[in-house]
């Protein structure tokens, strides 16, 4: 889960600590996994007959699922003209993604159009300009838990899909590991940049009431936690301090409450294989139709 501390975009330590987990934690890869299986289908239904297609990505972070996203729906419509638009909070990760552009040779050929503000400020922003830019897609990578009112951010974002649009959202499954630690210990945890842990429960109650078409599809992952059983581990210490958001996961907690975190961790969100720790990090892709 995209964790941050006391910001609400990654700047600094925190864009550290995020490339560790992503090096550890094999997440960017189950969801590439799933986009390459779900998204050529879905961009065949959504662009068909289009004349262009443009894209909207809030919170893409570095870019790396973004670029592989782009590069299918070019690959599904060669011919076509495509637009990126990114809003993204981190300046520093905005950065990596526009690096990563500049040595992409196929994504030259789209005209990006970079927001560098948090998903409120952008909505505020189209709202107060009135020439409101439409969307064939719109997609929500682990970003969902930063925003204030759920309900809203939904309902504007699926306002700006174009006729056959897809908004995809992606973010940690109902039940999985992090629901579990987050909502156990929601009092110490949701005090930063997260203030209500949302897991794939909340997202899809949200999308029945406002009575909204979605498909739910769910991305297994889990990763190796055991160094985080030794406190002498740096590995473990880092990995700790972003699944916590704390810069220092064994100076921010009484004994008791690491204890408990740590039990809660082998225990309940995790299983042991060949006696490794392996945390359960299944992630959910939901797809809302116009």
């Amino acid at each position: 889960m995209a964790a941050k501390a006391k910001q609400t975009c990654y700047e600094g330590s925190s864009v550290q600590s995020f490339q560790f987990y992503l090096e550890h934690s094999g997440e960017h890869e189950a969801i590439l996994q799933c986009v390459h299986n779900i998204l050529p289908g879905e961009f065949k239904r959504a662009g068909a007959g289009k004349s262009s297609l443009d894209v909207l990505g809030v919170g893409s972070g570095g870019g790396q699922v973004d670029v592989q996203m782009l590069t299918l729906l070019q690959s599904a419509f060669p011919a076509v003209p495509i637009t990126a638009d990114i809003v993204e909070g981190s300046s520093q990760l905005t950065d990596n993604f526009k690096a990563l552009v500049a040595k992409t040779p196929n994504l030259q050929k789209i005209p990006f159009a970079w927001h560098i503000m948090n998903s409120e400020d952008y909505e505020s922003q189209v709202k107060a300009k009135g020439d409101i830019k439409k969307f064939d897609f719109i997609h929500m990578i682990q970003m969902i838990y930063y925003v204030d009112d759920l309900a809203s951010t939904i309902k504007f974002y699926h306002s700006l899909l174009k006729n056959n649009g897809i908004l995809m959202i992606i973010i940690e499954a109902e039940k999985g590991g992090w629901d579990t630690l987050w909502k156990t210990y929601k009092k110490e945890l949701c005090v930063d940049a997260i203030t209500e842990y949302r897991s794939s429960g909340q997202v899809i109650a949200c999308l029945k009431s406002q009575g909204l078409k979605y498909e739910e599809h769910v991305i297994p992952n889990s990763f190796d936690i055991t160094e985080c059983f030794n406190p002498s581990s740096q590995t473990g210490q880092l990995l700790l301090n972003f699944m916590t958001a704390k810069d220092h996961f064994y100076e921010s907690f009484t004994p008791e409450i690491r204890a408990g975190m740590l039990d809660l961790l082998r225990n309940k969100c995790s299983a042991e294989k060949d006696g490794r720790i392996l945390f359960n990090s299944n992630l959910s892709c939901i797809l809302i139709h116009a």
